[in-house]
């Protein structure tokens, strides 16, 4: 998709950037986005346990006769990331 593009493209897409939002607000607008990618990495990072869990807990239930995990080891969510 991006196979295309050259120096020029990305030189007038960031002065195109630049027009639109200002130079003052760029620093914002890239923690922000850094922080919404965080947030993506952990969802995602998050949702892949939580699968893999489910499917071990799910072969631990019909084996122990449909008991649940009650050892405790339940993950707590995250409270550091301040969102």
């Amino acid at each position: 998709m991006f196979a295309n593009l050259t120096g020029w493209h990305f030189l007038i897409i960031l002065v195109i950037i630049l027009l639109l939002f200002g130079a003052p607000k760029l620093p914002a607008l890239a923690r922000s986005l850094g922080q919404s990618m965080k947030i993506l990495k952990t969802e995602v990072r998050d949702t892949d346990g939580k699968a893999d869990a489910a499917a071990g807990d799910t072969a631990g239930n019909d084996a122990a006769g449909g008991a649940g995990a009650t050892d405790g080891t339940a993950k707590k969510p995250d409270t550091t990331s301040g969102a």
